[in-house]
């Protein structure tokens, strides 16, 4: 499992122009046309609701991309835990980098705060279970090295990254490769720890027979898709038989008032989609103050 709570300042600067270039364009005309090039301002960015923030060090990095002269004061850190009303951080420096970075620091923030909120739900929902929750590959393209960040903001862990720093046999590769023929599971397992040694490998189960030949076949992890809690109990028991070192995760449609049922099972981790495709966005705005300055 990785932590990408911190991000690459190069990655992040490549993010926040890209998503730049997509609004700004050849130049924010209404802001040109309206603001003088030498007017500064300041304002506040604040929630309008209850959330946990994240994306703090991105909105920033907005507007001094735009504009190095901007000062942003965050008052408040990713993971925070802040109320409808709270000010996020105090912005000031010229108007024009304020008013044509606002939506896109926003929206970032927004976003990753809803992913970061709904996270804090599941992970309070576990209370003191030792189950662990993360996340999984379900992100918005583009944007899951941010996504898994707000994550971890959230109190949950990060899943693999991609495809290419975890071995994950799933049901779709069964099918296709042909594993459902006796010892099928334990070929691949073999195959892949030949080919890459140094990666974990994780195999995902739909039925306790597969449970039982992947802890025969010493897979590190095992998947329980859309086993029902007696199913779950169940693994747990033959793991704990037959290799006591591999990790199992829970997955598949996972709601907040299912996992409150699942916390006393003995699961290491269970992993939910929806913390990242279905978070809504956080009501977050930035208030301009009436006075402005010229140097």
């Amino acid at each position: 499992m990785i932590d990408k709570r911190r991000l690459p300042s190069h990655v992040l600067r490549s993010l926040v122009r890209s998503a730049l270039a997509e609004d700004v364009g050849g130049g924010d005309a209404t802001t040109l046309a309206l603001i003088p090039d030498d007017l500064e301002t300041t304002g506040n960015i604040t929630t309008r609701e209850d959330c946990v923030v994240a994306g703090m060090p991105v909105a920033e990095t907005v507007f001094t991309e735009l504009d190095p002269r901007v000062v942003v004061e965050s008052v408040v850190s990713d993971g925070a835990h802040c109320h409808a009303g709270d000010t996020l951080a105090v912005l000031s420096g010229p108007g024009r980098a304020l008013l044509t970075g606002e939506r896109t620091a926003l929206n970032f923030i927004q976003r990753l705060s809803g992913i970061a909120t709904a996270t804090a739900a599941f992970v309070d929902a576990l209370g003191d279970s030792p189950t662990r929750l993360l996340d999984t590959r379900k992100t918005t393209p583009g944007l899951r090295a941010l996504e898994k960040c707000a994550v971890t903001a959230g109190g949950g862990e990060n899943h693999r990254f991609g495809l290419f720093d975890m071995i994950m046999i799933k049901d779709n590769h069964s099918q296709v490769a042909d594993l459902g023929a006796p010892g099928g599971i334990a070929r691949a397992v073999a195959n892949c720890r030949e080919l890459y040694p140094g990666l974990k490998i994780e195999v995902e189960a739909d039925t306790l027979d597969q449970v039982r030949a992947a802890l025969n076949a010493k897979a590190d992890f095992i998947l329980l898709d859309n086993m029902t809690n007696e199913e779950m109990a169940v693994a747990v028991a033959l793991r704990n038989e037959i290799n006591l070192q591999a990790l199992l995760e829970a997955s598949g449609g996972i709601t907040l008032d299912r996992v409150l049922s699942m916390a006393g099972l003995g699961l290491d981790y269970i992993s939910v989609g929806a913390i990242t495709h279905s978070a809504g966005s956080i009501d977050i705005g930035l208030d301009f103050d009436t006075e402005v300055s010229y140097p």
